[in-house]
């Protein structure tokens, strides 16, 4: 898994049958220090993340591992919202400062 920030959604109205009520997001990748990576990634969303929240996201096989899931195309699937990251006692991240 990684660390990401959730920067925006995707709507599309053309897809998969499969995909129908598949929720969308655009995700940048997070480095060790809470810095975005360049490029972004979309991931479909099972656990209903907002934008600039920080997220758990999977790849791969594994992203068709949840229920329902494994007969979907996807190659990436948002499975957690982060609430707190702590590096050597330090904290990096907190959702409850980030809407303070």
């Amino acid at each position: 898994m990684q660390i990401a920030r959730v920067r925006g959604t995707i709507v599309s109205t053309q897809k998969d049958p499969s995909l129908q009520g598949t929720k969308f997001l655009l995700l940048q990748l997070l480095d060790e220090e809470g810095q975005p990576l360049p490029g972004y990634e979309v991931a479909a969303d099972c656990v209903g993340a907002g934008v600039d929240e920080w997220v758990l996201v999977t790849r791969g096989s594994a992203a068709r591992q949840p229920d329902g899931m494994d007969k979907r195309p996807l190659d990436a699937l948002v499975v957690g919202i982060i609430d707190t990251v702590s590096i050597e006692n330090s904290l990096l991240y907190s959702k409850k400062a980030q809407y303070r």
